[in-house]
């Protein structure tokens, strides 16, 4: 018996340095440019644990719109939408920043928004998105529940499903918070990032 192999998942190609230029330009005076700054007390800790003269920058992203990096990706991405695409909208899945940065930039460029989340999210996250304009639909009891639930509102619906690291034009723009850095701080030696979804990676 032979059997038709599946096909592959198709992985988007990865954003280029060209595609984070375009970014920073498209997003430039609608985030905020985020200070990059020294914390003696992070270079003694990291001098009490074996890097002595380590002198450590930190990009305060925490003071960016809706607290976090991911507004930039989310930004670049819904000005990139023609008229069409804004009035069908976006469905994500998210229990919060995520959530936050696509109800942030949705409300900023007129982009109809849903964003599902499991059942009992944190409400503060929850409240937050609602604020921003969005709609919130609570479905299941996990992410993958909710994560399913968006496939089937998007289907239905004719709007965008945006997942958090998956589209090159979002991570793209979230690369522009390196970007900063780099220009703010150019003779790193070594650049630490923090990996949940992988789209500051």
């Amino acid at each position: 018996m032979t059997t038709t192999p599946q096909p592959a998942h198709e992985v988007p190609a990865p954003p280029t340095m060209r595609d984070v230029l375009a970014a920073a330009r498209r997003i430039e005076g609608l985030v905020v440019r985020t200070p990059a700054l020294a914390h003696p007390e992070l270079d003694r800790a990291a001098a009490s644990a074996g890097a002595a003269g380590a002198s450590l920058v930190v990009k305060h992203e925490n003071l960016q719109h809706t607290g976090a990096f991911k507004v930039r990706g989310a930004l670049n991405l819904l000005l990139g939408f023609d008229d069409d695409e804004r009035r069908r909208g976006i469905v994500a899945y998210s229990t919060g920043n995520h959530a936050q940065a696509l109800a942030h930039a949705a409300r900023r460029t007129g982009t109809a928004c849903t964003i599902v989340m499991p059942d009992h999210p944190n409400p503060l996250k929850e409240r937050a998105v609602r604020d921003l304009g969005a709609d919130v639909v609570l479905h299941g009891a996990t992410f993958d529940d909710a994560r399913a639930r968006a496939g089937e509102v998007a289907a239905a619906t004719g709007a965008r499903l945006v997942g958090a690291a998956n589209e090159p034009v979002l991570v793209a723009g979230v690369a522009t918070a390196t970007l900063e850095l780099l220009e703010q701080a150019p003779d790193l030696e070594v650049l630490v990032v923090p990996v949940g979804g992988g789209s500051g990676a």
